[in-house]
This record gives C-alpha cells, sequence and structure tokens, in this order.
C-alpha cells in the first residue's frame, strides 16, 4: 500500500525536474555560468516541489523500465525549450562579435561573465544591455509562459519526439545568424557606408591618410548611431522574447 504512492510521487519529481533540468541549461539568465551549479539545482528542486501538486495529477503512472526513456525524452524537452527561449541572446552575441569587428574593435577583448569566455567589447557590451532588459522586463513573463506553460500544454510523460520536432529546433538554431545580422544591421549598414565612401574617397585623392582615418570615422559613425538606435531596443526586445518564448510553445506543440 505504501510502495505505489512512493513510486508514484518518486515519478512524478523525476518527469518535473528533468524538463527543468534541460531547460535551465540553455535559458537565458539561468543557464549562464555565473550562477553556480549548486543554486540552479536548488531552483530547480523548489519549482518541482511548486509544480508538483499541480502538475502532478496530470501524470501517468510509468514502471520503472520505461522511466530510462520517459526521462530522456523529457530532458530533451526541456533543452529544446531553453534553446528556443534563449535564441535572443545567441543572436545578441553574434550581432556584437561582427560589430565589434566592423567598428574596429576585434583586438580589444574582455572576459563575458556570462559565458566564461574571452569576447569583444562589443559583444560584452550588447549581452549586457539585452540581459538588463530581460531582467527588467520579461524575467516574470519567462517563468509563467516558459515554465508554466510547458506542463499545461504537454504534461510530463506525454511527449513524443518525432522528425518536426527536431527539425523545428534546428530551425531555431539556424535563424540565429539572421536574427544576429538583423540586429546589427543599422550599425553595419553605417559602417559599410563609410567603407565605400572612404574607398572613394581613397581613389579620388591617394594623398589622404585613409589608414589612420578610416577606423576612428567607422568607430565614432557607429557609436552615434547606435547611440541613436537604443531608445528602440525595449519595444524591440520584448517583442523577440515574446516571440522566442511562442516558438517554445510551438515546440511543445509539435511533441504532443
Amino acid at each position: 500500500m505504501i510502495e505505489i504512492p512512493l513510486l508514484t510521487i518518486i515519478t512524478g519529481f523525476l518527469t518535473i525536474g528533468v524538463r527543468l533540468s534541460g531547460l535551465m541549461l540553455f535559458a537565458p539568465f539561468f543557464g549562464s555560468v555565473i550562477i553556480p551549479a549548486r543554486m540552479k539545482a536548488v531552483f530547480v528542486l523548489v519549482m518541482t516541489f511548486l509544480l508538483y501538486p499541480t502538475v502532478a495529477q496530470t501524470i501517468d503512472f510509468h514502471l520503472a523500465s520505461g522511466w530510462p526513456f520517459m526521462i530522456f525524452t523529457e530532458f530533451l524537452i526541456g533543452v529544446g525549450m531553453g534553446i528556443a527561449t534563449n535564441l535572443v541572446f545567441e543572436a545578441i552575441q553574434l550581432s556584437g562579435q561582427v560589430l565589434g569587428m566592423q567598428m574596429g574593435y576585434s583586438l580589444i577583448n574582455l572576459l563575458d561573465p556570462l559565458t566564461a569566455v574571452d569576447t569583444t567589447v562589443m559583444a560584452s557590451f550588447y549581452q549586457s544591455i539585452v540581459m538588463l532588459l530581460f531582467l527588467q522586463m520579461d524575467v516574470h513573463f519567462w517563468l509563467i509562459r516558459a515554465v508554466g506553460n510547458s506542463y499545461r500544454y504537454l504534461p510530463p510523460g506525454t511527449a513524443h519526439l518525432s522528425s518536426l520536432f527536431t527539425m523545428s529546433v534546428l530551425k531555431i538554431v539556424g535563424e540565429v545568424f539572421g536574427l544576429g545580422v538583423q540586429i546589427a544591421a543599422p550599425v553595419l549598414a553605417a559602417t559599410l557606408a563609410a567603407d565605400v565612401i572612404l574607398a572613394l574617397l581613397g581613389k579620388a585623392s591617394p594623398q589622404m591618410p585613409l589608414m589612420l582615418l578610416g577606423p576612428a570615422v567607422k568607430s565614432l559613425l557607429g557609436l552615434t548611431v547606435l547611440i541613436a538606435t537604443l531608445k528602440y531596443w525595449p519595444d524591440l526586445f520584448r517583442r523577440l522574447f515574446t516571440d522566442a518564448v511562442m516558438n517554445g510553445e510551438r515546440l511543445l506543440h509539435l511533441a504532443t
């Protein structure tokens, strides 16, 4: 009489906690290396305890022999959700790297606290601004929709991985480059136009010291355009964060 409820409780905590673990590995902010692994584990345990009373009712009883595949499936669902919701931060990292080289800051590297690797100044700046916007605007929204709706749309133990799910995850990964270029477009277009103008000036007047003037002109022009576009960032990234969570929800529907 005691063994069945205990097995049911263990099954419930496993199915809930494993999906949360996969989500936390790639989730924005929560998956950052600056957060100790022990804190992530505590967060997963707390969220599991909070979700268990409402989610456990939807969990079907599984035999012990079926646990490995169930746990593996739930983990992949969480990883897919984490990748989808982290799309914006990967794109902004790429955007900063591209602009760092284009504006002449590629030789100046800093230790990025979010990734613990050397990165250009512009990439670190972009990453820090977007992280502040995320913490200010959408961290509660993300927790409610990415975590709460994950279990509402797809109860634990009911996921079925398919080729559509895998292709959708790969498609989201492929969108990083396109989104990064779109975010960098204003500054990138300005610096490319400066390159063309400087090249024409060099043809017209070979005596001009363009090797000295070029980097300074591109840097000042890029910073000017960047400052002018910063006021549009809150609305832009609010929409991008919402789209990222919606991509994660689409993955859940594909796994049903």
